[in-house]
């Protein structure tokens, strides 16, 4: 039970980590394009300003949130040592939080991004964790 509830807290732990590493990365590397993008979303959020999101950066979000929501579940299995119960909970958690992102966010971004960015988090989550098939012996 131990290593179940430390492989859910790693996974949302590296999920998190991950996500916003990665949006640091793409600012950094392209400051005049994603930096700008990024800057004027926060901007609008805070100042309750329009906000024109670019479609391609929504779009990559989504391929980011699938690829580290699959590293986040295989980091879970790999923990609980496990593939079933640990990415189904990581992936609720997962929901549960974008959810709230989500929301806060609702009126800037557009409704597809929303479902397909919530929709895709289970899945891939349990996806990651079935990439680690073989349980190794309890030690």
């Amino acid at each position: 039970m131990v290593r179940l509830i430390l492989g859910i807290i790693v996974g949302f732990a590296a999920w998190s980590i991950l996500w916003l590493g990665s949006d640091q990365v793409l600012m950094l590397a392209s400051p005049d394009w994603y930096g700008v993008h990024q800057l004027e979303f926060e901007k609008a959020m805070f100042n309750r300003t329009d906000f024109i999101p670019d479609t391609a950066i929504l779009v990559m979000h989504i391929f980011r949130a699938v690829i580290v929501s699959i590293m986040a579940g295989f980091l879970a299995a790999f923990i609980a040592n496990e593939n079933t119960r640990s990415t189904l909970i990581l992936g609720v958690l997962l929901f549960a939080f974008g959810l709230l992102v989500q929301i806060a966010a609702w009126n800037y971004i557009p409704i597809w991004y929303h479902i397909i960015f919530l929709a895709l988090l289970i899945p891939m989550t349990i996806a990651g964790g079935k990439m680690r098939t073989s349980p190794s012996p309890v030690v």
